[in-house]
């Protein structure tokens, strides 16, 4: 997604003991971005420590973000809900027009809803990204199986939009600079997903019958896994290059994150095909840290420089 280290230091450590740092203007939006982190502490712990690299000025507005996704992906995804597809689409298309109306108005009795409606008000989040993103999550509902048209639509809409909506956080409204950094954003958005798809295939197939690959769910050996990889190599290293003109606020985030999945797009490599097929690639804590660190003290370098 995110400097001085000692700056980010502080920001993280404020994350664990302070309140939400209020990016807010009532109680009922600071109760709204609250229940946002809820959320994405509980169903995804590595992102909610990720955030707290994020500067305090940008870091619940991001949260509010992805907990909107996370609600929409539990709706197609929660096996354990007894839902049918018509009524996990229907439930799709109430969200949908519950962010469409709160956006509009800027108030929602949905608390995420609430709390990504404030923050798409403020930023410039509009239907143009979040349209996508629910046309993918209906996609998942009902295609097994995508073609290359097809699972270009859908890591854009499911992934390089979420990435963009960040980015207009990130660019507090700097249009230009959006207009500069959106490839780069797109890219890195999309390069998340891929690793996941890699990372997920036993899962994807064998759990939930979808092979996001275009041609890959049988014929997939280390030729194949090679290929995918080159392209997410690629992905990763035009984000890069935008990774550094982001500002002081996000940047440390952004660049730990994106060197978290290169070393998993490594891992990956170095891991049997049929491995992948049995197994989830993961990278230790240890190593975590050390990519953590390092990028601390690359943007600390950076800022002595300057």
């Amino acid at each position: 997604m995110t400097e001085h280290r000692a700056d980010v230091a502080e920001d993280a450590d404020d994350a664990t003991t302070s309140p939400p740092p209020a990016p807010v203007d009532s109680a009922y939006d600071d109760v709204a971005y609250r229940s946002a982190g809820v959320v994405i502490e509980r169903y995804s712990t590595s992102f909610g420590w990720a955030c707290r690299l994020l500067g305090p000025d940008v870091r619940e507005h991001v949260r509010a973000v992805y907990a909107l996704v996370r609600v929409a992906d539990e709706i197609v995804d929660d096996m354990a809900a007894p839902l049918t597809v018509d009524e996990r689409a229907a439930l799709l298309d109430d969200l949908e027009r519950e962010v469409d109306a709160a956006v509009r108005r800027g108030r929602s009795t949905n608390l995420v809803v609430h709390a990504f409606a404030v923050t798409a008000r403020r930023y410039g989040i509009g239907a143009e990204l979040t349209a996508p993103f629910f046309a993918s999550m209906r996609t998942d509902l009902t295609v097994t199986e995508h073609d290359p048209d097809s699972f270009a639509r859908y890591v854009h809409g499911s992934a390089e939009v979420v990435g963009l909506m960040c980015l207009r956080v990130f660019t507090g409204g700097d249009d230009a600079a959006y207009a500069r950094l959106a490839p780069g954003a797109a890219r890195l958005g999309a390069a998340f997903q891929k690793v996941n798809f890699l990372r997920d295939l036993a899962d994807d197939l064998d759990d939930r019958g979808r092979a996001y690959f275009p041609g890959y769910d049988d014929d997939f050996d280390d030729a194949v896994r090679d290929r995918l990889l080159d392209d997410i190599d690629a992905d990763l290293a035009t984000a890069s290059a935008a990774i550094a003109e982001l500002p002081r606020s996000s940047r440390v985030a952004v660049r730990v994150a994106h060197d978290l999945f290169a070393e998993l797009s490594s891992r990956l490599r170095a891991t049997p095909a049929e491995e992948l097929r049995t197994r989830r690639v993961r990278v230790p804590d240890a190593v975590k840290g050390r990519l953590v660190l390092a990028a601390m003290v690359r943007e600390r370098r950076k800022a002595a420089a300057a």
